[in-house]
């Protein structure tokens, strides 16, 4: 008898249309949170197809939160705008955009029809079937945070508002003077100078033992789990200890500072996620860097780093609950990316005719047989390629063949 073989797996047969349909196919699982990363920031183009997809996610599959890489606290007023507890009209929709998004990503165009279409979709609708929107970010980047004021100060007032004032650790004015004026606290030079950052001052350190206190607190009060404002509350919680920890590691010279830095700002990335799928599925969009499984790398001047990102984190606590779909791209000219090489992986998709597709991971891994392409290289520090080593723990990948050169908004330098 002549022994059944599988038939040979082309690139060709990995490839599926971009559509919900075909996404959950591939996934085999409706998961509750399904991660989109893209492989560089501010590219309208990427944001088109992401807004396509999640329209189709949020209208046929009932996905009901829109989470990006976004501070968190400034999301609180998107949401407000897109669920009609704000007022209508250009100017609020302005506000919502300049005020509700960090990173500069408010000035992208398909950022602002997302928001318009989630408004839209909610027309309407009773607040439980609402498309709801949050910033994944906490009020930080690598280079520094934001004073912990506004979040300790809302977590303060809620909790003010519940309890006795001796239940509290300290009074509203007590904690306006711990936390002192604002800049200090986003000192830029305390990036390279540990000693300009006040992240471990007596102050600091008391802060972070209030902010214990308030936690506690909050954790010992009896809500309703669908109460918004308890929700808020530790939402306040969470970002108020997590500028703390930053800014306290900030302050730290030792060698080990930049790792920190970088794995605390993805803990509290991951921690929002995670409060997020615990009220309903998630649609969440942010740098492949954040939301894959594999450990994170990335260069600091000549020194490299390695951290848990957001995806990793979340992986290991939802299990298949948890998809990560990445973006690779072909070109982007107008960053200096030309068409990949035919012997990377973006090159063997490059090679086919679709704008983009959808690209079935295991398959492709059977297709590209034992020994992997050699990983693409880019003249630009903006865009990350694929690691073709990452395939095997990607869920879906999305391939966008080409980028279209758009009116500039997001800082590159």
């Amino acid at each position: 008898m002549t022994p059944s073989t599988s038939p040979a797996v082309t690139v060709e047969d990995t490839v599926h249309p971009v559509d919900a349909t075909h996404l959950l196919e591939l996934l085999g699982t409706r998961p509750r949170v399904l991660a989109l990363g893209e492989p560089t920031h501010g590219e309208d183009s990427l944001l088109d197809v992401r807004n396509a997809l999640f329209r189709q996610l949020v209208e046929e599959e009932g996905y009901r939160t829109v989470a990006v890489e976004s501070d968190c606290l400034a999301g609180l007023l998107v949401d407000a705008y897109v669920t009609h507890r704000a007022p209508d009209g250009t100017d609020a929709l302005d506000d919502a955009m300049a005020r509700g998004f960090s990173h500069g990503f408010g000035g992208s165009p398909a950022n602002r029809a997302l928001v318009r279409w989630m408004r839209a979709f909610n027309e309407g609708r009773p607040p439980a079937d609402r498309v709801r929107f949050a910033g994944l970010d906490g009020p930080l980047e690598t280079s520094g945070g934001e004073s912990p004021r506004r979040a300790l100060t809302a977590l303060h007032a809620h909790l003010a508002a519940h309890y006795d004032a001796a239940m509290l650790p300290c009074t509203a004015e007590t904690l306006d003077g711990l936390l002192g004026e604002d800049h200090r606290w986003n000192e830029p030079a305390a990036m390279r100078d540990p000693a300009r950052s006040p992240g471990r001052t007596p102050e600091a350190e008391r802060l972070r033992l209030i902010t214990d206190d308030l936690k506690a607190l909050l954790e010992a009060l009896p809500a309703p789990r669908e109460d918004p404002g308890h929700h808020q509350a530790r939402l306040y919680a969470r970002t108020a200890a997590g500028l703390l920890r930053y800014h306290a590691s900030m302050a730290d010279p030792s060698p080990a500072r930049l790792a920190r830095l970088l794995t605390l700002r993805d803990s509290l990335m991951a921690a929002n996620l995670l409060a997020l799928a615990a009220d309903g599925p998630v649609l969440a969009h942010a740098h492949n860097t954040h939301l894959q499984r594999e450990r994170s790398t990335m260069r600091m001047g000549e020194r490299p780093v390695e951290w848990w990102g957001a995806g990793a984190i979340a992986a290991s606590r939802l299990g298949r609950e948890y998809a990560f779909v990445a973006t690779a791209l072909g070109t982007l000219r107008h960053r200096g990316v030309q068409p990949p090489p035919p012997d990377t992986v973006e090159g063997l998709l490059h090679a086919l005719p679709a704008p983009h597709h959808l690209v079935d991971t295991r398959l492709l891994a059977r297709a590209l047989g034992t020994t992997p392409p050699p990983p693409r290289t880019s003249p630009w520090y903006g865009y990350a390629p694929l690691n073709p080593a990452h395939l095997p723990t990607t869920d879906a990948l999305l391939y966008v063949r080409h980028t279209t050169e758009s009116d500039p908004w997001w800082p590159t330098a």
